[in-house]
């Protein structure tokens, strides 16, 4: 989801059906204010989280960014609407829910850690291939495993069907049929088709972590629950390192 980003006299403009030179007679006479300091720059760039306000008094704007974080069960579609099935969204009783996107998808079959938001750029930074956010699984197996599957998994696999091979993966034997798999991308189906070379079918798979946001334990299948102040900047953190260190 595109963040709604652009000028204060553009959004004044569209919202108060007038034109530009009106608009900057309303910040000169210091009548347009921003997160709570008066706008003086017609250019200056406003999102669709900044608090706008006329006269003191007049709000235009204030929405407020939401993050939850989503224990998805078994048999509940990551979507907004389907006619076959529940969806995450039909999970949530939030008067707000309609404004919300799903950060990173799971299949129908797969449980786990689900990230909700209405903040674009937010989300973005968690699923943008460029990042190289690791997303961590407890894989559950038909079969045993063995030590070949490590090493496969990390030098990545090549699927001749789309012409592409997969960024490395690790891969640890957690029991004979248990293991944790991290990944930095999400191709479709790509740890079952992954354990298919092995011919070792998946019987369950649920995601564990997201970066550094971990699935709150005292989450049951279904529940959900406003992120903290913490992890929600732990994900700008995490990217602000990311983007320094490159």
């Amino acid at each position: 989801m595109q963040s709604k980003r652009g000028r204060l006299d553009r959004f004044l403009s569209n919202h108060l059906s007038m034109n530009r030179k009106d608009v900057r007679l309303f910040l000169a006479q210091k009548r347009v204010s921003v997160d709570g300091v008066v706008a003086l720059n017609i250019d200056q760039p406003v999102d669709e989280f900044s608090r706008i306000v006329l006269d003191a008094h007049r709000v235009l704007q204030a929405n407020k960014p939401v993050y939850i974080m989503m224990h998805k069960p078994i048999g509940v579609v990551s979507a907004t609407e389907d006619d076959q099935h529940r969806t995450v969204i039909d999970l949530l009783d939030r008067p707000d829910k309609a404004t919300l996107h799903i950060v990173g998808r799971l299949d129908l079959n797969t449980s786990g850690l689900l990230l909700l938001t209405n903040d674009g750029r937010w989300s973005r930074q968690l699923t943008s291939p460029e990042n190289k956010v690791t997303k961590s699984y407890k894989v559950t197996l038909q079969n045993s495993l063995a030590e070949e599957y490590i090493k496969a998994f990390a030098q990545g696999m090549y699927f001749s069907y789309e012409d592409i091979k997969t960024e490395p993966a690790m891969l640890e034997i957690v029991s004979e049929y248990v293991a944790h798999v991290d990944l930095t991308e999400g191709r479709y189906h790509q740890i079952k088709r992954m354990f298919g070379r092995f011919r070792n079918p998946v019987l369950q798979l649920h995601r564990m972590s997201i970066g550094c946001l971990s699935l709150d334990s005292a989450l049951l299948p279904g529940e959900s629950r406003t992120l903290t102040p913490q992890e929600v900047e732990s994900i700008h953190r995490s990217h602000l390192n990311w983007a320094i260190s490159q």
